[in-house]
């Protein structure tokens, strides 16, 4: 792995027990990095053997082509300092914007389950994937598109978003079809609903970023 560290280890390190941290900061500078360029893809072939992937930097989706190509489903996404597993053979990583993962082959991981505090951020940040996965299931249960919309919005907010005095903004390019693939919907369906949801004054969008007008309690 080259120096480089970015905030996905940071975040990570800064929460283990101090001795772990430094043991840990030893593996990971052992397991390779890989640099995804936006919109670039990458197959479970095109990657160094691993057991896990971390989010270093950037913000990166899976993706599982649909057969007539006319549209794809989102399985996962992940920002800075997420653990997720590699793609599964159906699946294609991709990186919303200039991402750099952290490979931790299965070795690796084995001699970090073995620090305490390492082992139970492992076991946090796979449960939050875990949480993100069932939520965006109960997504579907929404029968109007605009209600999936809207907590999607809010699933990514609480995960990803940052608290301003205007509201809470998504900061990773979010286009429409993007969306469509998150919720199992189109990308004109979903156009309508933002449509909508603005004219609730829930979301405002500059470009490719939203912001909700809410407060964080109501996340």
């Amino acid at each position: 792995m080259d120096e480089r560290r970015g905030q996905g280890v940071t975040r990570v390190l800064e929460a283990l027990e101090p001795h772990d941290a430094g043991e840990a900061a030893v593996i990971l500078a052992r397991c390779p990095a890989v640099h995804v360029s936006a919109g670039e893809p990458h197959f479970r072939s095109s990657l160094p053997p691993a057991a896990l992937l971390l989010v270093d930097d950037g913000f990166c989706v899976l993706r599982i082509p649909r057969p007539d190509a006319a549209r794809s489903v989102i399985t996962c996404e992940a920002g800075r300092g997420s653990v997720l597993l590699p793609p599964a053979d159906a699946e294609v990583l991709f990186g919303l914007t200039e991402s750099r993962l952290i490979a931790i082959p299965q070795e690796e991981v084995d001699r970090l389950l073995r620090l305490p505090s390492v082992a139970r951020m492992l076991f946090d940040r796979l449960a939050a994937m875990l949480g993100h996965k069932q939520e965006a299931i109960g997504t579907f249960a929404a029968t109007r598109h605009v209600e999936r919309v809207r907590r999607k919005l809010l699933e990514l907010a609480r995960s990803y978003g940052r608290v301003g005095r205007d509201g809470i903004r998504i900061d990773f390019p979010l286009s429409h079809m993007l969306l469509a693939e998150m919720i199992g919907s189109s990308r004109e369906t979903v156009t309508r609903s933002l449509d909508e949801l603005q004219r609730r004054g829930f979301v405002a969008r500059r470009g490719h970023k939203y912001r909700l007008l809410i407060s964080p309690r109501e996340v």
